[in-house]
């Protein structure tokens, strides 16, 4: 029973001093004299939303997550085994004002933050008929700041008569869909820190390496990826070196069943031999997905973030811009079928091609991460803030599958309203609260944190509990919890 209908109905026992005598379903009595004293004794004993893990409604079998002292975000159901009264909630980007020195109207675009240097890396069509010809070419802009931009006369290639541009390429079909990555695999070689795939059906995707951002070469003449089962690679296809599984990996644009665009995966050594692609088929029935836009989401880099365009070839050829993650060679997670960006009020952006995410999300302060897109506008979130376990104004739990960790802190990223608060109990494989760890020794947390420690009965140590099996359980209010980490 939800906690407002349940106060609701208890109410009516309140006696001539205005006082509730709730009978918990434990069987324990309790006298409740205010709303702040209920809502206190709620959260300390657990008692007055569930009395038994019976209570929750589950989520799947008791699988043991390892996660080390990995950061994990609340974007999927990876961690959550049960839940009452929460709920996974997106939370909308933040349309900023206008650039005053905005970089170039992206087109396909990438975002890249090499140390305290932003690269914009973006396609401009110079009114090309058609993909892959001639009047196309690839723009470079830099930052300090992702928020105003430069356009570096580079001098490289000759464009209407005069080398006094930012072209860094000029060579089609290779400019439709230029898409640079820096190679964050241990012992890359300088000269090619950076990498990039480009080309279309016809060419196949080849491999470009620059020492600079810059300057480019072709790794080889030949493709390294080719794909001929139906049309493919005529949009932005994303690469980068994956962590977590080691190896290269690929996301590129096809046509599902010759239908629907979508998406296929290819994995390689060496960004030479690429293994056979795999259609991933994350659309929903009739959906058609642009850009992927896949890419290891900087604070965590074993959760891959996907800002798909899907199109609507129904509806004017609108488009709006998806959220889906996945975790390794796993399928996208499609928790949120919502739009994340929408078209807005901008009329302009109603129309085909007019809702594109750049690639990648990257942060732009400490507490604030940034979204591109185009024609070039910036949004933003709070760090980690794509999406949180979510509590309203009834207490609400969620209880973690079975994990172990490494670590000696557990810290969160939270907010709570004034009013609102968190709490973490740490339980055993059994679903006992650990003595020491119960929900009544957590110091109750108000406020809003990008990092906070959870303290214990004065203690935040859990390096005790290292290597065994436990559950968290989060009781929360007015609150959000959008990532956790066992930290050393």
């Amino acid at each position: 029973m939800a906690a407002s209908l349940w106060l609701s109905n208890v109410v009516h026992n309140a006696d001539k001093d205005g006082a509730i005598t709730i009978p918990f379903h434990s069987g324990i009595l309790a006298v409740i004299t205010t709303r702040r004293s209920f809502l206190s004794s709620a959260l300390a004993t657990g008692t007055a939303l569930t009395s038994t893990r019976r209570a929750f409604t589950a989520d799947g079998p008791a699988v043991v997550r390892d996660i080390g002292s990995r950061r994990e975000l609340f974007v999927d159901r990876f961690l959550i085994e049960q839940e009452k009264g929460t709920q996974l909630k997106l939370h909308d980007p933040q349309l900023t004002a206008a650039m005053t020195e905005p970089a170039d109207n992206m087109e396909y675009g990438t975002v890249i933050k090499d140390g305290d240097l932003f690269r914009l890396y973006t396609r401009d069509g110079r009114g090309a008929k058609a993909d892959g010809t001639e009047p196309e070419v690839t723009r470079y802009c830099e930052s300090r700041d992702g928020i105003r931009w430069t356009k570096p006369k580079l001098g490289l290639h000759e464009l209407d008569g005069s080398k006094d541009n930012n072209v860094i390429l000029h060579e089609a079909p290779f400019c439709h869909n230029f898409c640079p990555m820096i190679d964050a695999r241990p012992g890359v070689a300088n000269e090619e820190r950076f990498k990039a795939l480009a080309g279309t059906v016809k060419s196949g995707l080849v491999a470009f390496v620059s020492r600079d951002g810059i300057h480019w070469k072709k790794l080889r003449t030949a493709p390294v990826i080719t794909y001929t089962k139906e049309y493919a690679f005529d949009s932005q296809n994303v690469s980068f070196w994956s962590e977590s599984e080691q190896c290269y990996v690929c996301y590129f644009r096809h046509f599902l069943d010759k239908k629907l665009r979508s998406v296929c995966r290819t994995t390689s050594p060496d960004y030479l031999k690429w293994t056979e692609p795999v259609p991933l088929k994350p659309n929903f029935p009739g959906e058609h997905l642009y850009t992927t836009q896949t890419h290891p989401y900087f604070r965590a880099p074993h959760i891959y973030v996907a800002l798909p365009t899907r199109f609507h070839p129904d509806r004017g050829e609108s488009t709006d811009i998806l959220f889906m993650t996945a975790r390794g060679d796993g399928p996208f997670d499609r928790t949120f079928r919502e739009a994340f960006i929408r078209p807005g009020l901008d009329q302009a952006r109603w129309g085909n091609r007019s809702n594109y995410a750049a690639l990648n999300v990257v942060p732009t302060g400490p507490n604030e991460m940034s979204i591109y897109t185009t024609p070039f506008r910036r949004f933003v979130l709070r760090t980690d803030g794509f999406a949180s376990v979510h509590a309203g104004a009834d207490v609400g739990e969620m209880l973690t599958r079975p994990l172990r960790f490494t670590g000696k802190e557990l810290a969160v990223n939270y907010a709570t309203s004034a009013g609102g608060s968190l709490r973490v109990e740490i339980q055993n494989a059994d679903g006992k609260a650990i003595p020491g760890f119960a929900l009544a020794d957590c110091r109750n947390l108000v406020g809003d944190a990008i990092e906070q420690k959870v303290t214990w009965a004065k203690n935040s140590d859990v390096s005790a509990l290292v290597g065994q099996t436990v559950r968290l359980r989060f009781v929360m209010l007015e609150a959000d919890l959008f990532a956790m980490q066992f930290v050393k």
